[in-house]
């Protein structure tokens, strides 16, 4: 029992450190016994297990300030992981397109391809079927090897073990997506389903590596739109995974009377009204964004009715957790730039004075998206208490 206890502790400060050096990035011996609570000799032993294991390197200090003439001994050697001792892919599966992303141990996006598909199409064991091609076919074979799992988000309402409830734009119903993930692999290999908003909102987080205190809305607007919370650090699923869906609010005498937030936010809605005014030969989202940046009066038209949803929606979710950092991704996120004023005066002008407005900002990275994220969720366990290495495979 002894052994199993020292076994385990072991285990936890490795993952301790492992952590350390994901957000910190390199650090000195010194500087890691320090995080971690340990004296010198006892965080020696952690580093040089996962140095053995080839998660942790040492490296030089090429650059650093030299030491004072007075100084005796070896310059300090910094630790930093091992980039390429595992990676992880994420993807995301939509509504028009397929995106994949493999990122490795410090959490670098290594590779993302993206190919367009209609999801409405076909049924979801075809849908896994292409994004398992996508995601394994030009995957170089070393890289299969130190594979520590793969991510999948789509847009839809589903519970913590991977069952989809409904994905309405997918038109996919009961179905237990993470078995047809697993059924589809090359090999085993631990596997996650995400709700698509939930994986983009873990993925910004962890992105930014530090814990942001407070309270993070995240808006996916893509052809629907998605939500997830973030509360210091942590995504809140709420009661049944739901939380921060706003999409589905109805926005009553805003805009169009007696339409859901996602008909007047979402990309689908956007393009169909503008196809009805515009006189580009091909309108698309590029032709409508450049519309309103000429303040052509059938696309301003359209993004005025845009802004004062969007500022109807945020208002009624933050009067319920108090956001106070929204973050707008999806590729519909590049027209809030433009309309920001709108926003600003329609949030300011449908609440109370007293209430504050959040900082309202867009994902600038487009690689951090949903496939970033759920690639994320499987990072962030393989360096949490539910890594257990070698995997174990998870649901």
């Amino acid at each position: 029992m002894a052994e199993g206890v020292a076994r385990g502790t072991r285990q936890r400060n490795e993952l301790a450190a492992m952590r350390a050096l994901h957000q910190f990035g390199r650090l000195s011996r010194a500087e890691l016994a320090r995080i971690l609570g340990l004296n010198r000799s006892s965080s020696g032993h952690i580093i040089a297990g996962l140095t053995a294991d080839g998660l942790v390197q040492a490296v030089g200090v090429e650059g650093q300030v030299q030491p004072a003439p007075s100084h005796v001994g070896r310059p300090g050697i910094l630790l930093e992981l091992v980039p390429t001792a595992a990676t992880f892919l994420g993807v995301e599966i939509g509504v028009e397109h397929i995106t994949v992303v493999e990122i490795d141990l410090s959490s670098q996006i290594l590779s993302r391809r993206t190919e367009p598909f209609d999801g409405r199409a076909v049924d979801a064991d075809e849908a896994v079927r292409c994004a398992m091609r996508l995601a394994f076919d030009t995957l170089p074979p070393e890289h299969l090897q130190r594979c520590e799992g793969i991510g999948v988000a789509v847009p839809a309402q589903m519970d913590r073990h991977g069952l989809i409830r409904i994905a309405p734009l997918l038109g996919w119903e009961n179905i237990q997506l993470a078995d047809r993930i697993r059924d589809a692999l090359p090999e085993p290999m631990p596997v996650i389903a995400e709700n698509d908003a939930n994986a983009f909102a873990i993925g910004a987080s962890h992105r930014n590596r530090g814990t942001h205190s407070g309270v993070t809305l995240f808006l996916v607007m893509e052809t629907g739109v998605g939500g997830g919370i973030v509360v210091d650090g942590a995504l809140l699923r709420g009661g049944r995974g739901l939380a921060g869906e706003i999409g589905h609010l109805h926005v009553h005498g805003v805009a169009e009377p007696d339409r859901s937030l996602e008909n007047v936010l979402g990309l689908e809605s956007i393009l169909t009204a503008y196809r009805a005014v515009s006189t580009q030969p091909e309108p698309n989202l590029p032709t409508f964004l450049a519309d309103v940046r000429d303040r052509v009066p059938g696309a301003v038209a359209i993004a005025e009715d845009w802004a004062r949803a969007l500022a109807f929606g945020l208002i009624q979710a933050c009067r319920v957790i108090d956001a106070d950092r929204i973050v707008l991704g999806g590729s519909v996120a590049a027209l809030y730039p433009l309309m920001a004023a709108r926003v600003s005066h329609h949030i300011r002008s449908m609440q109370e004075a007293s209430f504050p407005v959040p900082d309202i900002e867009t994902n600038d990275d487009e690689t951090v998206g949903p496939a970033f994220g759920a690639a994320c969720i499987l990072h962030h366990r393989y360096l949490s208490a539910e890594s257990s290495r070698p995997a174990e495979e998870t649901a």
